[in-house]
């Protein structure tokens, strides 16, 4: 199973020190933020795509790269790239270079974007959201899967007998996971094209993603790509730690009151009651993630948000060492020992992804790609 962390990249003041870190300082710490993660053994680092104060990970393909030449092991993704408002050439030209850049450590997921005014930015309708998710992936998997393209449809200019470069690693797409807070229309597309299903999972209760959840599997199993339990599945959830409760929960006040994620809404007690979020001791942690199972069926990628609302690096990388060294060796060993034989344990790499291909040429007769 595979376990990591995301960022949304806000620029939050610190409410212990009123200081607000300038935009590069908030950068280079997400830098320094993934390239930690790898050290301590988490296997994923994903970032958002927002284009509005107080977030900064516009490009987060270039981040990605960056971070491709400066890890070795750690795969690279997003916790969102907007299939709305971004051109599909773009993505598959972006992601496939990704992909060469970083040896196939790279998978990426979509979604729609949970802030309005990005549309008009980037000359869309709001109101065509879903229409445009739509389109706009039919369109992204032809130009990965097909060498040249001819294609029309309503929300953009044509494409005659067009290539997109460079063509993905090994002849293979990267990995996608389509992210959702709320939309079933977005599960339906996952399990139409057998991709991963990502719940945001920070926040909504429980029973809001279950439904979710359970209709992708559902529809992942109609369209023959598997039984419900064995489709792809990733979570999120958000965590803060200190060695004992009480000083979390005192530590991490201010910071919750403050957050753009979820601030001035809820308690802190209300909202760790309500959804995902644990504010404790690294055994909490274990003891709440390890519900996800039950309340969701087995999954295979669990993804932590740790660095957000202000929080200093030094305490952002002394959570991602209580994640690394605490949390993460003991979640994968329960998940693991609960997990049927037949349940995948991890998602698709880009390894799995290759051979599988080169299996089903063989299969048919075929020479695998490179014989």
């Amino acid at each position: 199973m595979q376990f990591g962390i995301f960022t949304v990249g806000d620029v939050t003041p610190d409410p212990t020190t009123g200081r607000t870190p300038t935009e590069a300082e908030r950068i280079q710490a997400m830098m320094t933020i993934a390239e930690h993660a790898e050290q301590v053994g988490l296997d994923v680092f994903a970032t958002g795509e927002h284009h509005n104060r107080p977030f900064v990970p516009s490009s987060p393909t270039t981040m990605l790269g960056y971070l491709a030449g400066r890890t070795s092991r750690i795969t690279l993704s997003t916790s969102t790239t907007l299939i709305t408002t971004n051109d599909p050439v773009k993505i598959a030209e972006d992601f496939a270079m990704l992909q060469h850049l970083s040896g196939g450590r790279t998978d990426l997921m979509l979604g729609r974007g949970n802030t309005a005014p990005v549309y008009p930015w980037f000359g869309k309708d709001l109101s065509k959201s879903v229409e445009l998710t739509v389109e706009n992936y039919q369109l992204l998997r032809r130009l990965w899967d097909e060498d040249v393209v001819t294609w029309e449809g309503k929300h953009r200019t044509p494409l005659h007998g067009f290539t997109s470069t460079p063509r993905p690693l090994d002849g293979v797409a990267p990995f996608v996971w389509h992210g959702s807070i709320r939309t079933p229309e977005v599960a339906e597309i996952a399990a139409y094209f057998g991709d991963g299903y990502f719940a945001n999972n920070i926040f909504w209760p429980k029973e809001h993603y279950i439904r979710l959840i359970n209709l992708y599997r559902e529809r992942y199993a109609h369209y023959g790509h598997g039984t419900p339990e064995q489709a792809i599945v990733g979570l999120g959830g958000q965590v803060y730690m200190a060695k004992n409760s009480q000083d979390a929960v005192r530590e991490f006040r201010p910071y919750f009151d403050n957050a753009p994620v979820y601030g001035h809404g809820p308690s802190l007690e209300e909202f760790t009651a309500q959804t995902p979020l644990t504010v404790g001791t690294p055994e909490q942690v274990v003891e709440k993630t390890l519900t996800f199972q039950e309340f969701f069926g087995d999954y295979q990628r669990q993804l932590f948000l740790v660095d957000h609302a202000g929080l200093p690096l030094k305490t952002v990388l002394e959570q991602i060492d209580m994640l690394g060294e605490q949390v993460v060796p003991v979640l994968r060993r329960e998940f693991e020992a609960r997990r049927p034989a037949h349940v995948p344990s991890d998602p698709p790499t880009h390894a799995s992804r290759v051979a599988a291909r080169d299996a089903a040429l063989a299969a048919a007769g075929a020479q695998p790609v490179g014989a």
